[in-house]
């Protein structure tokens, strides 16, 4: 493997690096603060209700699922397309999926009121629930990602390397199809189902977990004065833009889909048009999110400066949280069609549109949760060596030749 060559080290102790630290220990307190206050509260302290059962915390935890599988595929190309230049970024590529995976279930976990009801998950199976199917994809995606990280660390037993590759890179299409499958087999609710949900949660794993880590990158580096050279970050960048422009292709194929059905051009008109969901879809999730990442990826004004490349993996990540709450929350939002053709009329708000506002204990929750991937992901840097001393271009230039 050719990041034999690359010597690795451990990220070095600093005043920055203990203030964010101490900064994620505490946003760490405040999420089992909300725990345990909603463990003997309930949710009705919560934004949530009877119809958005899905609330700002499960935004949270599918974003963090989701970037855990596409911060795995950088490690991935350099193993399974042999790409030699990606190799030496292997390492904090598995720490980084881990860490992000973790933090986004202990949010699902700790929103369920009574985190021990995951044990009937795992004394009763359910195979026909895609969700009982997910329990058994997330502790596999943590075992590979572990054993993959093995391989790459320890010489005894690199000769399995490319093995663990493989069924890390399978098992991740796998998980990140099946997180998209949820919605896409929830017929209930006529913004969700669609075949095209599933290659959609794939594309948008490869753009947040690509743009979480270069930002990891890029902070990493500047923490430890690690140099990065522009030869890595470019090649970065311009993949990038290569996700992007997968995601809007299968957003664009999934909205153009509804719009050719009948029954689900209501729901369309309520998402692109009839709602505040469209000013967050076109302004926060197409514009921001997409349109201004590529302008900063490609104009040539911007080539090699490392702003542009932060605020555009920054911008990405704001709009797939954008678009992963139009999906959620939008889709719950828009009343259930229970008789199509039929006007219906309730005591329990049939057919209305559905408000919703997250408190500051949803907020809490999913904060914690994301500080507690990086509170993993910081001491992981600290312990063992997961970070290459150098990524200069005189480095990573052989590399890319190879």
């Amino acid at each position: 493997m050719s990041s034999k060559t690359i010597v690795y080290s451990e990220l070095r102790s600093s005043k920055a690096y203990y203030i964010l630290l101490g900064i994620c220990a505490v946003l760490v307190g405040l999420g089992a603060l909300s725990f345990f206050h909603l463990e003997h509260q309930g949710h009705h302290v919560t934004g949530m209700n009877n119809q958005i059962v899905w609330g700002l915390p499960h935004v949270f935890a599918i974003f963090l699922i989701v970037a855990a599988s596409g911060a795995l595929n950088i490690s991935s190309i350099g193993t399974v397309f042999s790409k030699t230049i990606y190799q030496p970024l292997g390492r904090l590529s598995a720490l980084l999926a881990i860490s992000l995976l973790i933090g986004g279930l202990a949010i699902l976990v700790l929103d369920l009121g009574h985190a021990d009801r995951l044990l009937v998950t795992l004394t009763h199976r359910n195979t026909k629930s895609i969700f009982a199917w997910n329990i058994w994809l997330y502790s596999g995606f943590l075992a590979l990602g572990a054993l993959y990280l093995w391989t790459m660390m320890d010489r005894k037993v690199n000769r399995f390397y490319k093995y663990a590759g493989f069924a890390a890179f399978n098992w991740r299409l796998i998980l990140t199809m099946g997180t998209g499958s949820i919605f896409g087999f929830l017929v209930a609710r006529e913004f969700y189902t669609g075949a095209v949900m599933a290659p959609l949660f794939i594309s948008m794993s490869f753009s947040l977990g690509l743009s979480v880590y270069i930002l990891v990158l890029l902070a990493s580096a500047a923490l430890g004065s690690r140099e990065v050279g522009d030869l890595i970050v470019n090649r970065l960048r311009y993949l990038l833009a290569i996700f992007i422009g997968a995601v809007l292709f299968f957003e664009l194929a999934r909205h153009l889909a509804n719009l050719y059905v009948t029954e689900k051009q209501g729901v369309e008109a309520f998402i692109l048009k009839d709602s505040r969901y469209a000013a967050l879809f076109w302004v926060g999730q197409i514009f921001f999110g997409s349109l201004l990442p590529l302008f900063l990826i490609f104009c040539k004004k911007f080539v090699n400066q490392r702003w542009a490349v932060r605020l555009a993996a920054m911008l990405v990540i704001l709009g797939g949280f954008v678009q992963l709450y139009i999906n959620l929350i939008g889709g719950q939002a828009y009343p259930l069609t229970l008789f199509p053709n039929a006007e219906v009329s309730s005591s329990f708000f049939d057919g209305e549109i559905t408000q919703y506002s997250a408190s500051i204990w949803e907020w809490l929750l999913g904060l914690g949760g994301f500080a507690l991937s990086v509170l993993i992901l910081l001491i992981g840097l600290q312990v063992l060596r997961f970070l290459p001393e150098s990524l200069a271009d005189e480095v990573i230039e052989p590399l890319s030749q190879a």
